[in-house]
């Protein structure tokens, strides 16, 4: 049972270079609008090994469905761009994330980084690598609220 089943899709993530110019290259291109940029110097990660990690990120989304995130790149990490494709994720709201995690992995879809808080994993988010290359992003769906107003809102339309 993977993913489809028990939750639902909502973002692709494309890892970029340079994220300011990767923004206006998709407004020209496809008139995309950009939520905030948010930036953490240090996010608490843990391994498909279980090992832990520590490592900046630096994101946006579009404001519109179907959501476009764009992660600028960190070399030596999860995030960098390669000589294939930059697609890097398909993402999906999880509202049970140890158990969709642990069917992805069963199904042969292994845990490669997720979201920790001390010795807790996975939190937030996590990622999971399908041997045909595409990992699978879950999110947990107790985030969509504060991320649908923090991420997915148009600066300019804030008051």
């Amino acid at each position: 049972m993977g993913p489809a089943n028990e939750a639902e899709h909502y973002h692709v993530g494309i890892v970029v270079p340079d994220l300011p110019a990767a923004q206006a290259r998709m407004t020209e291109l496809l008139g995309v609008r950009w939520g905030p940029v948010m930036h953490l110097d240090e996010l608490e990660l843990r391994d498909g090994t279980g090992g832990d990690v520590v490592l900046p990120n630096t994101l946006c989304y579009s404001t519109s469905p179907p959501y476009l995130e764009l992660i600028e790149e960190v070399p030596g990490s999860v995030w960098v761009c390669n000589e294939h494709s930059n697609l890097h994720h398909i993402g999906f709201w999880s509202a049970a994330m140890g158990g969709d995690s642990e069917r992805l992995s069963a199904a042969g879809c292994p845990l490669q980084i997720c979201g920790r808080s001390g010795d807790t994993a996975p939190i937030s988010f996590a990622y999971h690598r399908d041997p045909l290359g595409v990992r699978i992003e879950l999110v947990d769906a107790s985030l969509r609220s504060t991320m649908q107003q923090l991420l997915f809102t148009d600066p300019g339309t804030l008051s």
